[in-house]
């Protein structure tokens, strides 16, 4: 799995990358599925974090969330991240049945 993060508009701090970090654990249990996992964080008025997850079988996901602080939007981002890869686990899954 490439893990790609890209900082827009602001130098990105150990300290965020180390919480990103972290919160990439939660999908570990489909990182055999993942190609890549590209995360873009972005400064304007508020943050933004969007990720794009390319799966093995040509599917690929977006999710785009925004906050006044970058924690909180990492949290929203990964936590509508982790629901979307897995429903398209179990859509994979179905299939194989």
């Amino acid at each position: 799995m490439n893990i790609d993060v890209k900082a827009v508009h602001f130098a990105l701090q150990e300290d965020a990358r180390a919480y990103l970090d972290r919160k990439i654990t939660r999908i570990h249990n489909a990182e055999n599925m993942i190609i890549d996992l590209l995360f873009t964080l972005t400064k304007d008025k508020d943050f933004s974090a969007e990720a794009t997850v390319n799966f093995r079988w040509g599917v690929s996901i977006h999710v785009k969330e925004h906050d006044f602080d970058l924690n909180p939007a990492i949290d929203k981002m990964m936590d509508k991240l982790d629901a979307k890869i897995t429903k398209e686990k179990e859509k994979v899954r179905d299939k194989g049945k």
